[in-house]
């Protein structure tokens, strides 16, 4: 079951040539003409994420790089800047196994899966308690909305919610599109929010797994490169589920 909130009028070219390389210690080369966006996490005052807001589209390009060091003068695309620092940005994510051995959690019709090394910590799983804590009372309608609002929230992926009835996912419908993502509360930008199972190749050409919601780590530092595994975010403001 696909369920969609996207708003954002996106133009896109042929999308079967669409896809994103991972470069040995350098960018991302991004091909087909991918739509890249900004957008903001905005959070109340604990630092709760409570909605996206959309601050920018970029102009459409047939090709473009984006920056995989964290230390672009023009982000989210690279300047060349990797050359110069001498970036390593070596891809440590392996084989993923992770992705097939999820926690779970189960609701009244719904259950939660969570593969938690994917966390990007965009925090909208905190909102009413915690999705991992609301689950049990999904039964009411209105905390089922809360939780399926919450994991569409979700960029990274890291949260799936699944029918238990007829055993689909419920994922939001989402355009082939990047977002550079910005987290004014952690004083940080966050991933590039990738999104509508857009391939993305190794440096040694391998695929990785085609997923609906994934994060690329634009900082530098995750050590599950080239996906986020929240290293931008400052431990004294980190968020730890119930």
């Amino acid at each position: 079951m696909v369920a969609g909130n996207e708003k954002e009028n996106v133009k896109v070219l042929p999308q079967d040539s669409m896809r994103i390389k991972v470069t040995k210690n350098g960018p991302y080369l991004v091909s087909g003409g991918i739509p890249v966006f900004r957008q903001t996490i905005i959070a109340d005052s604990e630092g709760t994420a409570v909605q996206w807001r959309f601050d920018t589209k970029y102009p459409l390009m047939e090709k473009c790089g984006l920056c995989r060091c964290g230390e672009s003068k023009n982000k989210p695309f690279c300047d060349g800047t990797h050359v110069k620092i001498g970036f390593v940005g070596t891809e440590t994510a392996g084989n993923e196994e992770y992705v097939e051995k999820p926690k779970t959690f189960n609701g009244y019709d719904i259950k939660l899966t969570d593969i938690e090394e994917l966390c990007a910590s965009a925090r909208f799983c905190h909102r009413a308690g915690g999705i991992w804590n609301i689950i049990k009372d999904s039964e009411n309608p209105e905390i089922k909305k809360i939780i399926i609002e919450e994991t569409f929230d979700c960029p990274s992926g890291r949260l799936i919610l699944h029918d238990k009835n007829t055993r689909e996912m419920i994922e939001p419908r989402l355009e082939k599109s990047i977002i550079a993502v910005e987290d004014p509360f952690a004083g940080v930008s966050g991933p590039l929010w990738v999104r509508g199972e857009i391939p993305v190749e190794s440096a040694d050409g391998k695929i990785y797994c085609v997923r609906n919601r994934v994060t690329l780590c634009r900082c530098g530092k995750s050590q599950n490169k080239p996906f986020c595994d929240s290293s931008h975010y400052p431990e004294e403001h980190e968020h730890k589920e119930e």
